[in-house]
């Protein structure tokens, strides 16, 4: 009928009008939504800009801008996550060092002793070790300025410079007191990634590594090849227990040297998918067919859990020890202007079952002031290349668990406080010209025995576990007007708990020794002596090793075997 339009005629012009003005409609509602977000954001800086003035300029103490800058830095990082860094001109050259694992110096770590600083560890073949400085050896001054009362800070500052540079060092020798004026130096010293390779027994090799900074895989690549000479190469371990991550490429070039050149390993997106971004290898295999067992820990995170969690999605390594810290967070830096920085969460990762193995909650903190862990509700199921079962949510969860060891507190408390430190400088005096086998050395009881006597008269704070719970259960006691029969329980219960000094000595005795061993043989051998020390002893290792020699199990558990949500 001419001038009427028919009811599902109109329907149908109002569902095409529809279609075509939404995209109109969202645009506007995005342009409103951007406008109103850079109002907010220039309200924000104008009021902290007026803020930081006004304290600058009127508060009763004088305060600096700086100051100021570096507090309202500290308060926005509040609000995001413990990744997040505000990073000052100061804290760059800190920053390089993470990223890089170089600088200009002479090569040593250094440690307070007393009155003076002394060298702690001289990395083998810098500055330090090649002029002969050993564990031990006083700082007593630098560039002629006398050292006496300086901190740690003031003399990595007067050693550090750039390379190709000298420095004049004083120093008492540990060994026989007697003062040596060295010049040294400085290079540009390369921390390495790689802290230790080499072949166990039965043709398995281990690998230490420490963490990913630039060049890792070139230094994992080297390690493969000398371990793969000779064609006796049966199955190799990769260490990473203490490895807490660093530069996410890394992890994908050293996933190329076991898996075929194109696979992909890790994805990334931000805020929605249109920051989705692939990784894939690009370096062609050299050790594709070789067993690999990865060995992870609590302090496994980041780029180690990249690898690890890749190696396992897609069925080409077994996963042994505990469950990894659960770090799916990637971080990026971006420019502030004069020479600083802001380090910040960017994206999650996933790996290749498509699953993230983030395990804090960071934005619930942002909202509640507490982080949480990802509830068993929100656990999502994924599967390996294989079909095997694997979670996201927390971590990787190892193929084959094995119960994290810990170090006594005791022990912990002896080594922080240099006493483990001191006596072996004392050992070394008389010990210095020894030569040791680095896999099986071990004081004697004598020595131990030594090593007690010299405890004696020093103060060890240390609280055990046990005293201090049971300090909490007498203080909620008495909040609550116990009776003197609790009383008395209580009297008895604090006879039972035997954590003095001298009994601590010999109940952890295993775990100071094992500490003792490790600081000798770090004079002797640098930290790959320590490192190769570890893995020969070490229960998990040779259960990795076991695994790699029984091949049937190794291929079993690569099969078949699902994994638990815990």
């Amino acid at each position: 009928m001419c001038g009427r339009i028919s009811l599902s005629l109109r329907v149908y012009i109002f569902v095409i009008m529809a279609f075509v003005m939404m995209p109109t409609a969202y645009a506007q509602q995005e342009d409103v939504e951007r406008k109103r977000g850079d109002f907010d954001l220039g309200r924000a800086t104008e009021i902290l800009a007026n803020m930081m003035r006004e304290l600058e300029g009127g508060f009763v103490d004088e305060i600096s801008a700086d100051v100021l800058l570096q507090a309202a830095a500290r308060g926005m990082l509040i609000a995001s996550d413990p990744y997040t860094e505000y990073l000052s001109e100061e804290s760059m050259e800190a920053f390089e060092m993470m990223t890089t694992g170089r600088y200009g110096g002479v090569g040593s770590l250094i440690r307070k002793k007393g009155d003076y600083v002394i060298f702690a560890q001289p990395y083998k073949g810098s500055p330090s070790d090649v002029a002969g400085i050993k564990i031990g050896d006083k700082i007593l001054s630098i560039g002629g300025e006398d050292m006496r009362g300086a901190t740690t800070a003031d003399v990595s500052s007067r050693l550090r410079g750039e390379a190709k540079t000298d420095v004049e060092v004083v120093v008492e020798r540990n060994i026989d007191s007697s003062i040596d004026t060295l010049t040294l130096r400085r290079q540009r010293i390369t921390v390495p990634s790689v802290n230790y390779y080499g072949m166990l027994h039965s043709g398995i090799g281990y690998i230490s590594h420490n963490d990913f900074i630039e060049g890792s895989y070139d230094e994992m690549r080297r390690a493969v090849e000398v371990l793969m000479q000779g064609d006796s190469l049966k199955g190799l371990v990769l260490d990473y227990r203490t490895n807490g991550g660093g530069v996410m490429q890394e992890a994908v070039d050293i996933a190329s040297l076991f898996v075929p050149r194109g696979e992909q390993i890790v994805s990334i997106m931000g805020r929605d998918s249109s920051s989705l971004h692939h990784y894939t290898t690009r370096h062609a295999p050299i050790a594709q067919d070789i067993p690999v067992v990865v060995l992870v820990g609590g302090a496994s995170a980041s780029a180690s859990e990249i690898l690890a969690g890749a190696l396992q999605d897609l069925d080409r390594a077994v996963v042994m020890g505990s469950r990894t810290y659960g770090k799916g967070l990637v971080q990026g830096t971006r420019y502030l202007g004069y020479n600083t920085y802001l380090k910040y969460t960017t994206a999650k990762y996933y790996i290749p079952s498509g699953r993230c193995i983030q395990s804090r909650n960071y934005a619930a903190m942002r909202s509640d002031g507490a982080a949480t862990n990802v509830p068993d509700s929100l656990i999502t199921e994924f599967a390996t290349r294989g079909g095997r079962r694997v979670y996201d949510g927390g971590g990787i969860v190892p193929d084959v668990k094995i119960e994290p060891t810990y170090v006594s507190g005791f022990t912990v408390a002896l080594y922080a406080q240099g006493y483990i430190e001191d006596w072996a400088d004392i050992y070394m005096r008389t010990h210095h010209s020894d030569n040791i086998d680095v896999e099986s050395f071990t004081i004697s009881d004598a020595d131990y025995a030594d090593f007690c006597h010299f405890i004696e008269d020093k103060e060890v704070v240390y609280e055990s576990e046990s005293r201090k719970a049971l300090k909490t259960l007498e203080s909620a006691l008495k909040k609550e007007l116990y009776d003197e029969n609790v009383g008395e329980v209580m009297e008895s219960l604090k006879s039972l708990i035997h954590d003095d000094k001298m009994s601590n000595l010999e109940t952890y005795r295993k775990d100071i020794i094992d500490a003792i061993n490790a600081d000798i043989i770090l004079r002797y051998a640098y930290n790959s002596g320590v490192l190769q020390h570890a893995a020969a002893n070490d229960e998990v290792v040779a259960q990795a090793v076991a695994l790699l020699l029984n091949r049937e199990e190794y291929q079993r558990i690569l099969r078949e075997q699902h994994l638990d949500m815990h």
